[in-house]
């Protein structure tokens, strides 16, 4: 017998459904996974009812774009990124990345999920291409670890970097596999971790880091790959490296990326801010999507999105935190206030403004459609029971309750929700993450990166 909840009394519930439908005092029903109904006054017996008096609920957020690993290199002045170019950047951190091992890739993932979490995100997908002589194929295992322990629905993207660098690349020789080493543990994830039914919990996504890092096979033997074992792709593009592809390849990195088929509906990419108008229209035409990173973008002085004219082209928006040492942090609500500031920014100088709400659209709903979920990303009867939880009855919202769909991003609310629901159950809630001793996650954690990267390093003799 399914569990079922019944969250009574909710002042609004926006649901970023087609019709943008916002329900006032209301309730909603939850049967095991997923919703059941929504509206006033439910009468259904429920085994627990949830008391949401003076709350806002929202569909959870869906976080398109992250490097978990990196949460352990926060808040470090010797790898400051806006003082270099994104290839430069690369060269340095790699030096530190290649000490890692699986246990910080295990506590590192439990810190970024918790933060997100704990933000409202319910979906989180990873670009994990750290692979060193210490973490083995083990990465993407910890991970998935991790994301059970929390209760996270986790889509792991299964990076690789190919190409050495006395081949022209920023990657240490511990830290490059082969074409076939990379796609045989593609192959293995699957078979344990991928689950294509509605309200999966775990999803693998083959993820070749970067063109410029990768040799031409890679991509080319990863379309096949996919194509044959249906399921999605994802790479960085367009985040200053088409410099390096013209001088190598002779054309630009979507081009390179086009002409072997790396690019389709079941593809998204991160970043896109060297992206021109006309490369919006190909990956409009090809109905492929792009994680829009706020944070490094801002942290690297990287042009803005333009973000309306990407949508009018037909490109699939969603929203990323990126790696941790390029964010310092793991809240994808931030991201949003972020992303809503500088679009409002942008319309002043060329038009096209996007709404506070037409961000939460883009974090839940094209979050859903980036992944290929459809039972995500919108409170509606038969979507999975992923949603967050706002007490706006505080003295801070006054005034403020009058527009429930664009409070978010508009009026910055970045701290921590009060509640958290991942497949209908509660895993965040009172301030604290449910069903682990979080404080004492956090001292081994700080153990395993005080022993594995803080102490041996010598760049990190002033964290």
């Amino acid at each position: 017998m399914e569990k079922t909840i019944l969250i009574r009394n909710a002042a609004a519930i926006v649901s970023c459904d087609a019709n943008d439908t916002v329900y006032k005092n209301a309730d909603l029903l939850i049967k095991g996974p997923q919703i059941a109904k929504i509206g006033p006054k439910l009468a259904d017996p429920a085994d627990e009812v949830i008391d949401a008096s003076g709350c806002f609920i929202y569909p959870g957020l869906i976080n398109t774009h992250h490097h978990f690993f990196q949460t352990f290199v926060r808040n470090l002045r010797t790898i400051d990124y806006p003082n270099m170019t994104v290839p430069e950047w690369i060269s340095r951190i790699y030096q530190i990345f290649q000490m890692i091992n699986d246990d910080v890739i295990f506590y590192s993932s439990l810190t970024a999920m918790a933060d997100l979490i704990k933000h409202g995100c319910t979906t989180a997908f990873d670009h994990q291409y750290c692979y060193t002589d210490k973490t083995g194929k083990r990465p993407v295992d910890r991970q998935m670890e991790a994301a059970k322990l929390l209760g996270i629905r986790y889509h792991a993207g299964r990076g690789a970097n190919t190409l050495p660098r006395t081949e022209g690349s920023s990657m240490p020789d511990n830290m490059v596999e082969t074409t076939d080493e990379f796609l045989a543990d593609c192959d293995r994830l699957i078979s344990l971790y991928h689950d294509p039914k509605p309200f999966s919990m775990s999803q693998i996504v083959p993820s070749p880091c970067q063109p410029m890092n990768c040799y031409r096979e890679t991509f080319a033997e990863t379309v096949k790959f996919c194509r044959e074992k249906k399921v999605r792709m994802h790479t960085h593009l367009g985040e200053g490296e088409n410099e390096i592809m013209v001088e190598r390849w002779g054309k630009r990195t979507l081009d390179y990326c086009a002409e072997l088929g790396f690019i389709g509906p079941d593809v998204w990419i991160a970043h896109g801010w060297e992206l021109t108008p006309e490369e919006y229209k190909v990956l409009g035409d090809a109905e492929s999507g792009v994680s829009h990173c706020p944070t490094p973008a801002i942290l690297g002085g990287f042009p803005i999105l333009p973000m309306q004219q990407m949508l009018d082209a037909g490109v699939t928006l969603s929203l990323g935190c990126d790696g941790s040492a390029t964010n310092d942090g793991s809240s994808l609500l931030d991201a949003m206030r972020l992303a809503w500031m500088q679009q409002s920014y942008y319309s002043k100088e060329r038009g096209g403004s996007i709404s506070p709400y037409d961000m939460l659209k883009i974090a839940t709903a094209g979050g859903a459609k980036t992944l290929g979920r459809d039972d995500l990303g919108s409170l509606e009867p038969g979507k999975g029971a992923d949603l967050f939880m706002i007490d706006v009855s505080k003295l801070e919202f006054t005034g403020t309750l009058h527009d429930p769909k664009n409070l978010i991003a508009r009026t910055g609310v970045t701290g921590y929700v009060d509640m958290t629901m991942i497949n209908g159950q509660v895993v965040f809630a009172d301030g604290e993450l449910k069903g682990v001793d979080e404080r004492q996650l956090a001292k081994e954690g700080e153990a395993v990166c005080t022993k594995v990267l803080r102490e041996p390093c010598d760049a990190f003799h002033n964290l």
